[in-house]
């Protein structure tokens, strides 16, 4: 074991990070112990209660400490399961349509997708722009939460042309996500990207499983095949949980 060998964490460590307040004395003993591997990535941490007994402090500067730490993207905290040492930050990718299900599993994580709205309405002003579509016509609207092995890491928020994918209602995206059905029956041949850093209000905190306000990155994709519009969707991640990245190689001239 990487920890073998080390001594367990005790109140005496945190006078080698005085005069410091104590919480921020905390927050440096845990993340000297993720540094030196004393904590590997994903591991589970010592919960509060064993904080507190074997640092013999209270436990309101003990959560202090893992709030801020969490909210720093080095920890993340699953009620009723404990205290986790943060996984790197998963990459999407920002020059190709990706099946987030697909990614998750390629770290060999457990996917899950819940559906949180399908429904049929009327677009909004903003909506029929974006899909080309005339004012009072008709969309697809689906909310859904991805899931990566329990952690919310994805909001997607989308519209859709019935006129391009008229079953779309139809399909169970617990199972098959929207990505990947508009991927199979309707491919796109033209894409925008436009990202953008928000702060998450009460709807997107709620559905990420984290503060209102905290930092998020929102990648608004609008597709088309055949210049027919398709969909336009909003994937709002944590910034905290998730990097967007790309790679190309400039046209030579």
């Amino acid at each position: 074991m990487e920890n073998e060998g080390l001594p367990a964490v005790d109140g005496n460590d945190l006078e080698r990070f005085g005069p410091a307040p104590l919480y921020e004395r905390i927050k440096r003993l845990i993340v000297e112990r993720i540094t030196v591997g004393y904590w590997q990535r994903e591991e589970r941490i010592p919960s509060e209660n064993e904080l507190v007994r074997d640092l013999r402090v209270s436990r309101m500067t003990v959560h202090r400490a893992l709030q801020e730490l969490t909210r720093e993207g080095l920890l993340v905290r699953m009620q009723g399961v404990g205290t986790f040492v943060a996984p790197l930050k998963p990459e999407s990718s920002i020059f190709e349509i990706r099946n987030i299900a697909d990614e998750i599993a390629e770290r060999q994580h457990n996917h899950r997708c819940d559906v949180r709205l399908a429904c049929e309405e009327i677009a909004t002003p903003t909506i029929a722009a974006a899909l080309s579509l005339a004012p009072g016509a008709s969309v697809f609207h689906t909310i859904c939460v991805h899931y990566d092995n329990g952690v919310a890491v994805q909001v997607e928020d989308r519209h859709v042309n019935p006129q391009a994918a008229p079953s779309y209602l139809q399909q169970d995206f617990t199972e098959l996500t929207p990505t990947l059905f508009l991927n199979q029956v309707i491919p796109a041949t033209d894409v925008q990207h436009v990202i953008e850093a928000i702060a998450a209000d009460e709807k997107t905190a709620l559905g990420l499983d984290i503060e209102i306000g905290e930092p998020c990155l929102r990648m608004v994709r609008t597709t088309w095949a055949n210049d027919l519009p398709v969909t336009h969707v909003a994937l709002t991640h944590p910034g905290r949980r998730y990097l967007l990245s790309g790679r190309f190689s400039p046209a030579k001239g």
